[in-house]
């Protein structure tokens, strides 16, 4: 055998112990009975079919012929979503990562500027391999690198001119975190004042009403063009929206196609998001709100415990969804987690990673409707169970 062939040996040996590593992951998240939010992928295909058949029977007329490129079901979907957004319209798109490629590319049409100022955070910069420079061409700006939205000073006296202004709400790398209302409208005004476009990533934006005291049209109006998921927080199978005026997503409906967005039917995913918007949608302020209540209880259980450094970020969180980061490794902390999910059948934390300084790992933390149950007590004792199976110092 070469050295070549004993590498590529190994390498498979490595890959297929990540992938059994995950699937046991899964595995005990799921048959966990205590959760503070589902697993993303949590169940069996017949689970998930049979309660998209129960759910989808009390959202649309299941009766009707499947969709065909986009009419039937996914038009209606489209309707609703710019309803609720107040645009003219919206787009369905089998990924945000697509939808966003495509309302910059457009905006870059239309104010002949390849330049977009965004955070170096944003999900484009971090999680879309280069996309935007790849893609489409398109050169990022960045007005800051601090952990939060860039500020309307920042974004006025970027030394260079740009055509577009992307801000993502809430900023999920930095924890979920997001401007004050005041701020927000200054920062879209400084970008109006250099004559650039302003496009939200709005992943996440169903859950930033609470913290905004502002409804979804109000929030969507200060911008020109939005996308949302219909999977991040309202739990549908897969896709997004791009909304924004009627011949803007005329424009955006044709590069769709281009890039290989036009599918052939998309019904499950039309159907699991019409769900999320009927069940999901009215209960993420309940989210919100029981989030500060699970944060503040870990944050009084962490020092009650005597942990020699811990962070809650925000310390109050501004979304249904915070940070946690602890002075372990992280893949001792994640073992922790499984182990809690396999013997107690508890998911207080999912995977940690290890982010910014050495010897620190983080954790994103969700509470959905399985989380509404947790009282504080109940997060504490969790907390306990959890510290307790790691290794002592």
């Amino acid at each position: 055998m070469t050295a070549d062939e004993e590498t590529e040996g190994t390498d498979e040996a490595r890959e297929e112990s990540a992938g059994e590593r995950r699937e046991r992951w899964f595995a005990a998240w799921s048959a966990a009975r205590l959760r503070l939010a589902d697993a993303p992928a949590s169940g069996t295909l017949a689970g998930r079919l049979a309660r998209l058949l129960e759910e989808g029977a009390e959202v649309h007329d299941l009766d009707v012929r499947p969709d065909l490129y986009g009419d039937g079901i996914v038009a209606e979907l489209e309707e609703r979503t710019a309803d609720l957004l107040g645009t003219e319209a919206a787009a369905f798109f089998p990924t945000g990562t697509m939808a966003q490629q495509v309302a910059l590319r457009c905006w870059a049409d239309r104010t002949g500027s390849t330049t977009v100022a965004l955070h170096p955070l944003s999900h484009p910069e971090r999680h879309e391999r280069h996309a935007l420079t790849q893609l489409t061409g398109l050169r990022p700006v960045h007005p800051t690198t601090e952990p939060r939205m860039p500020s309307a000073e920042e974004v006025w006296t970027l030394p260079e001119p740009f055509g577009a202004l992307l801000l993502e709400l809430p900023l999920r790398d930095a924890g979920f975190v997001l401007p004050t209302w005041d701020e927000l409208v200054e920062t879209v005004g400084a970008a109006r004042e250099r004559e650039a476009v302003v496009h939200l990533d709005g992943a996440r934006l169903w859950e930033c009403t609470p913290h905004f005291g502002r409804t979804l049209p109000e929030i969507v109006g200060l911008a020109d063009s939005v996308y949302v998921s219909y999977y991040k927080s309202l739990g549908g199978l897969s896709g997004a929206a791009l909304a924004g005026s009627s011949s803007l997503m005329e424009e955006a409906r044709a590069w769709r196609h281009r890039y290989g967005g036009q599918v052939f039917q998309q019904w499950p995913a039309a159907l699991s998001a019409l769900v999320g918007l009927e069940r999901e949608l009215p209960r993420l302020p309940e989210y919100v709100a029981h989030a500060k209540v699970v944060a503040a209880a870990l944050r009084r259980g962490l020092a009650d415990a005597g942990v020699p450094w811990f962070r809650i970020h925000p310390e109050e969180p501004h979304t249904h969804q915070f940070q946690v980061w602890l002075p372990y490794d992280p893949e001792e902390l994640t073992e922790a987690a499984v182990r809690q999910a396999e013997e107690d059948g508890t998911v207080l934390f999912r995977v940690w990673e290890a982010q910014g300084p050495p010897g620190l790992a983080v954790t994103e933390v969700t509470v959905a409707a399985p989380g509404l149950l947790w009282s504080p007590e109940d997060v504490h004792e969790a907390l306990s169970a959890f510290l307790a199976r790691l290794p002592r110092g």
